[in-house]
């Protein structure tokens, strides 16, 4: 089966609007009030403007529910759908195009969009009845076209209704091993093939499962203004449900808890939202109060952030990023959490050898642009976007940015590397060819003992490990992250 278990109920389509004293109706002399928009015709939206605009999905659907004030269950149905259709719309067309008499590609897009989100819902989100989700399909037709829209939508969804035995993953059966992962998983048969050849078929399987599954919400505890249990409570004093991480020594896992950012904890600086994943870098670089630290590639600052709060607010941490408009996130972070030992600068990271002094800094972290591919989950037009050529052309600027590093780490300070990918090219093969390159610098395993212990007790690493980690997707639900940790010796 393709169900999973959901908390969403149907978005209510029938609000009207109320007098001052809360009856329905309009006030005398007032216009009508337009009719409030549901969480499917929200999704709807963003999944338009994301495939005809080229909108980024996480960034248009946070601006999309910070505009529309919705409901914290509401907030977290459309996101859901968002992320789900993107993320399933090869798996989906495959089944549309058997009810859409006349092609997909004779559809207008948004009625497109919209039996793409409405097959999502039907296949994959369990406690949503079949016919909630056609009538409000329907309705949404009938709001945006004309009754022959209406009635084709109709009678697509309950063609599929009929046939939805036979909507299940696991009955696509195509004679090509990669043609047949592609469409199960949707995702392109180029990156299918990649993997399948850097991982092999179970490992590539499991990959691409995992990289369809809804992500769940993580925060960093800002633990120079609050103990993580402390914020624990708080968070669960506000109804949801959150759990201690069981890979980041600061996190705390969030399930289904809707636009966490516009609670008070995060306004007053107490935590931050990251992946656990994310937060194990800067963990690995290990910076001390005093240090003199740069972060390169530092946008839109997270983990300068950490960096900043493990420093404790004490030394300087240099966030460097390419973009000049860039700097203003780093320094409204930092305000908000309290850092005033953050001093922010923008340029391109390879010329920072040219600007800083060498053989100066304690640490560095190089979180280095790269293709993306660990958090598909989250940002899932990435595997839409992406080619294969953009992963050897990123490779080159990796490696340029790495050897600009090389000469700024002062002899026994630390150097992380860190992308958000699983393509080994940018991430062991970048390693080993930077080694070559520099007999000076060694990986080395000194990461902190506790995130040690808990990488080898969740079967992550074992005796082989030798300073870098390739976390992939289905590993603690987490992001795909790669992280090294090298010093420089003298």
């Amino acid at each position: 089966m393709n169900k999973k278990p959901s908390t969403y109920r149907r978005a209510s389509s029938t609000n009207k609007a109320k007098s001052s004293n809360g009856a329905p109706g309009n006030i005398q002399g007032q216009a009508a009030q337009p009719k409030p928009k549901s969480a499917r015709l929200i999704a709807l939206e963003v999944l338009v403007k994301v495939e005809e605009a080229g909108a980024y999905s996480n960034l248009q659907l946070n601006k999309t529910l910070q505009e529309q004030q919705l409901s914290r269950q509401d907030a977290a149905l459309t996101t859901e759908i968002v992320y789900g259709t993107i993320s399933r719309k090869l798996t989906i067309d495959y089944w549309l195009s058997k009810f859409v008499a006349k092609g997909l590609h004779k559809l207008q897009p948004w009625v497109h969009q919209l039996l793409r989100l409405s097959i999502y819902q039907l296949v994959w989100l369990d406690r949503i009845p079949p016919h909630a989700v056609v009538n409000e399909a329907v309705n949404i037709a009938k709001r945006k076209g004309h009754q022959g829209i209406s009635s084709m939508v109709n009678g697509v969804l309950r063609s599929a209704i009929r046939g939805q035995a036979d909507l299940v993953i696991s009955g696509i059966h195509l004679p090509n091993k990669v043609e047949m992962l592609s469409v199960r998983y949707s995702f392109p048969e180029w990156l299918v093939k990649r993997w399948l050849d850097e991982y092999g078929f179970k490992t590539t399987e499991q990959i691409l499962s995992s990289s369809n599954e809804v992500p769940h919400s993580s925060i960093r505890v800002n633990t120079m203004k609050a103990t993580v249990a402390e914020v624990l409570q708080a968070l669960e004093s506000e109804g949801l449900n959150a759990s201690v991480s069981p890979l980041a020594p600061a996190g705390i896992n969030v399930h289904r808890g809707g636009h966490l950012a516009g609670l008070a904890g995060f306004a007053s600086g107490q935590w931050s939202l990251q992946d656990e994943s994310s937060m194990l870098v800067a963990e690995v670089l290990q910076p001390k109060p005093g240090m003199l630290v740069l972060d390169a590639c530092a946008a839109p600052g997270g983990k300068s952030m950490h960096i900043g709060e493990l420093m404790q607010g004490k030394g300087k941490l240099i966030s460097n990023d390419l973009h000049e408009h860039k700097r203003q996130l780093i320094e409204d972070q930092a305000k908000r959490l309290g850092l005033t030992h953050i001093e922010t600068m923008s340029g391109d990271a390879i010329a920072l050898a040219d600007r800083l002094q060498k053989q100066s800094f304690d640490a560095i972290l190089l979180d280095a642009p790269c293709s993306g591919f660990g958090v598909i989950r989250r940002k899932p037009e990435i595997k839409w976007t992406k080619e294969n050529s953009d992963v050897a052309a990123i490779a080159t600027i990796q490696s340029k940015l790495l050897d600009a590093m090389s000469d700024l780490v002062k002899p026994g300070g630390t150097l992380v590397y860190s992308t958000c990918t699983i393509a080994k090219e940018e991430n062991e093969m970048q390693i080993a060819q930077f080694l070559a390159r520099n007999p000076q610098y060694k990986l080395d395993t000194g990461w902190p003992q506790p995130l040690l212990e808990s990488l080898r007790s969740q079967g992550i690493i074992d005796d082989s490990f030798d300073g870098q980690l390739q976390l992939l997707p289905q590993y603690a639900n987490s992001d795909g992250f790669f992280i090294a940790r090298l010093v420089r010796h003298n």
